[in-house]
């Protein structure tokens, strides 16, 4: 049996790295857009978007990876019940990034686990994020410097970077916030046995 995780992410593989988690990736190459768009059409709530999306993930892969477990997660920026995305271009980051100025956000990073194409396990983590008030000019420039890095990011910051300098005050889980809720997935592995203690 091997554990893999549905997502090419970096910032994810890492974290599984260096907790001395081995791990498989395979991207699930779901359409992130078009489950996210009906979600909010129908009035779902961020929360539940992040952790439709982490499912549609770990169903696809685990449709292709029989007597495995595979790890679905996704991040959904919630701003006062709306969800903000990936921002398109540097434009699109800059205005994002000055509507959080100086105003609280949420992170919801959810993970669900599948085995032989049923779900097994689930959990959503929530971090309430306070962003200092930024200067148009400061927003300018931390886009341009960061942009290569930030532009695979919900709304364009990583605050195991620079990102970290935009940010007043964090309140929750420093795993939930890179998108990964780590510790409940870790305590999760050990109890099946996935992970020695």
């Amino acid at each position: 049996m091997a554990l893999v995780l549905a997502s090419r992410s970096d910032t994810r593989r890492a974290l599984f790295a260096a907790a001395c988690v081995p791990i498989e990736t395979v991207d699930a190459r779901v359409d992130e857009a078009s489950i996210r768009d009906a979600m909010i059409a129908e009035g779902c709530s961020p929360r539940d978007i992040s952790d439709a999306l982490a499912e549609a993930k770990a169903r696809k892969v685990s449709a292709k990876r029989p007597g495995d477990i595979v790890l679905g997660c996704d991040q959904v920026l919630d701003f006062d019940g709306m969800v903000l995305a990936k921002p398109a271009d540097p434009e699109d980051a800059m205005a994002q990034l000055a509507a959080l100025s100086g105003r609280r956000h949420m992170l919801h990073s959810a993970m669900v686990a599948y085995e032989d194409g049923e779900p097994i396990w689930r959990h959503v983590g929530t971090a309430r994020l306070t962003m200092r008030q930024l200067s148009p000019g400061y927003i300018g420039d931390y886009v341009a410097r960061n942009w290569d890095e930030i532009r695979h990011s919900v709304v364009g910051y990583q605050v195991e970077a620079e990102g970290m300098r935009l940010f007043a005050a964090i309140d929750g889980d420093f795993f939930t916030v890179q998108g990964l809720p780590m510790l409940p997935l870790l305590s999760w592995l050990t109890l099946r046995g996935i992970v020695p203690t």
